[in-house]
């Protein structure tokens, strides 16, 4: 992956966390430890997976970003129950879901490139 689009994925996780750790903390306590912490912990553990994809190569790689991919979708399925549950009003579901797409997108990128790098290499 080249350094710019390193540089743009980590700053938007990081933009991404910032924001959301923040929304967080407006949920209500009954849900602290139980839809919060998950959500939280999914948004930690794909920024943890991305690092960890970046430090490696190949096969190991592509595993790390699966990882990732995994963990973004159930950040996916936990914003989906905060905005249901009223936790996350329409434009902050809409603003946050925005980010997570951008982030996904850069992801979906980054996976093909690693993949295309596998097949290639003899």
């Amino acid at each position: 992956m080249p350094p710019a689009k390193e540089l743009i994925i980590f700053t938007q996780t990081y933009d991404m966390l910032a924001w959301l750790l923040a929304q967080c903390e407006r949920f209500p306590k009954s849900q602290r430890f139980a839809v919060t912490q998950r959500l939280q912990n999914a948004a930690l553990d794909f920024q943890e997976a991305i690092f960890h994809a970046n430090a490696r190569k190949g096969l190991q790689r592509l595993h790390h970003l699966q990882a990732a991919d995994a963990h973004l979708n159930s950040l996916r399925l936990y914003l989906r129950l905060a905005h249901r549950f009223a936790w996350l009003t329409s434009g902050q579901y809409e603003h946050i879901s925005r980010m997570v797409a951008q982030t996904g997108k850069l992801l979906g990128g980054w996976i093909k490139q690693t993949e295309s790098s596998l097949t290639a290499t003899p």
